[in-house]
């Protein structure tokens, strides 16, 4: 009778152990999908963040005091250009790196086309005399430039 109960008890200290590691197993795996789940919201959440500077120029009408602003915020950011077309200079002035920006389904689309040659003197905007002048109270209609990632690469300012 001593060894019926000595093997009941051994059997279902098993069994608890079996089941708990069964609970930890399923919690695990639970917190894994919530954890991969929270990493993609956060994702989401940075990348807006990151072009929410951006979302100001998207479509909209600025004025050309504005233009040298964004030129003077963005010119360092790697990776990005700004293309400036004024009244005097149709074909406009890469500011920062030169981007392709030839046909939209291209995969090259909103690509660094060099990314050791950086462009424009912002010393031009500001005189008058300069074909890539920008005129302060010029208005510019602004558009953003975005790869295929649909990550902006690049701001387009057209007067």
């Amino acid at each position: 009778m001593n060894n019926a109960s000595s093997a009941l008890k051994v059997a279902a200290g098993i069994f608890l152990t079996i089941a708990l590691i069964t609970i930890v197993v399923i919690l695990f795996i639970s917190a894994q999908e919530a954890t991969k789940t929270a990493q993609n919201n956060f994702s989401d959440i940075q990348t807006e963040l990151s072009q929410a500077s951006f979302t100001v120029y998207d479509g909209t009408s600025i004025s050309g005091s504005q233009v040298t602003n964004a030129l003077r915020k963005f010119r360092d950011k790697d990776q990005f250009g700004i293309l400036v077309k004024t009244g005097k200079n149709r074909n406009g002035q890469w500011y920062g790196n030169s981007l392709y920006i030839g046909n939209v389904a291209d995969d090259k689309y909103g690509s660094v086309i060099d990314i050791n040659n950086r462009e424009g003197d912002l010393r031009n905007t500001m005189n008058e005399s300069s074909n890539e002048y920008v005129n302060p109270s010029g208005k510019f209609k602004a558009s953003i430039i975005k790869d295929k990632s649909n990550v902006v690469r690049g701001l387009v300012f057209e007067q």
